[in-house]
């Protein structure tokens, strides 16, 4: 069984979509209808934008979307049996699946990464990552230290990224050098992703979710909030709101993959950051690129 995963933040790099670009006629159209809908040249910014434009999140996230739902349009007769995608890679996920249009999800996204950079702006605060721990282990020293720190991403074993106050995030990563971990690393982030400082990001993105049609997905999603395969469109928005406030529960997420049948995963966006972590979640399961 295919299971057709799709990128987060992070992946960007100059350049990015360029030969999708080049390649599809259909590709092209999508570009320049995002250009419209955006109101800015996003397009320009991807194939010839420096690291620091597309670091800004207003542009990183509809670039990755639109990069990941370009390539998927231009694959020739992609059938995914199940999709998942990690962090703003399930907006593209969703698309992939027939839940989302592609207008739809682009706004959606803009509105996601507006809201998220007015959360950040609020209170000073980032993500560090966290290598060599076992999990327990770093969410009962989290769990310990004064201020808002929360365990975010759990990318693979051994791989689980932290995020809250910037001072919180110090402080957890100094004790859990004491407890091993082969690296403690703050992040070169503007905000504290997937954690309860994002609720005034949920609470502005509720309206835009709630006013935007969901359709019935001709296959599962598995979601970051859950994990677990999931068709039914009321539940996918419950889960895709809770998801800047919630863990990205992406180990988890592969390994019901892996159990409900998945025999290759094929990354659809920008780098091949997902096929790493699907490798160290099971060493034994076959991953590529999708390419026109």
């Amino acid at each position: 069984m295919k299971a057709y995963v799709f990128p987060g933040q992070g992946a960007q790099f100059s350049g990015m979509g360029k030969d999708v670009h080049q390649a599809s006629e259909e590709a092209k159209k999508l570009f320049e209808q995002a250009n419209e809908i955006l109101g800015f040249n996003i397009t320009n910014i991807m194939f010839t934008g420096s690291d620091e434009e597309l670091k800004e999140t207003r542009v990183t996230q509809p670039a990755i979307f639109l990069h990941s739902v370009a390539l998927f349009k231009a694959l020739d007769n992609p059938k995914p049996d199940m999709v998942a995608g990690h962090s703003l890679g399930e907006f593209s996920a969703l698309v992939a699946n027939g839940v989302l249009n592609f207008e739809d999800g682009l706004k959606l996204v803009s509105q996601r990464a507006e809201a998220m950079q007015k959360a950040c702006d609020l209170k000073p605060s980032t993500m560090a990552a966290i290598l060599g721990l076992e999990d327990d282990i770093v969410e009962a020293v989290c769990a310990d230290v004064d201020g808002t720190v929360v365990a975010a991403n759990y990318n693979c074993p051994g791989q689980l990224i932290i995020s809250g106050g910037v001072e919180a995030v110090k402080e957890a990563c100094e004790r859990l050098k004491e407890r091993g971990a082969k690296r403690a690393l703050v992040l070169p982030v503007g905000g504290a992703f997937h954690s309860p400082l994002m609720e005034p990001a949920r609470e502005e993105l509720a309206a835009a979710i709630e006013g935007t049609t969901f359709n019935n997905p001709t296959c599962p999603i598995y979601q970051n909030v859950n994990t677990f395969a999931t068709t039914d469109p009321d539940m996918i928005k419950e889960n895709l709101l809770f998801q800047l406030t919630a863990p990205v529960k992406w180990t988890q997420s592969v390994q019901n993959m892996l159990a409900d049948g998945a025999t290759r995963f094929i990354e659809v966006g920008p780098g091949k950051v997902l096929q790493g972590l699907v490798k160290k979640i099971d060493r034994s399961t076959a991953t590529e690129s999708a390419v026109i």
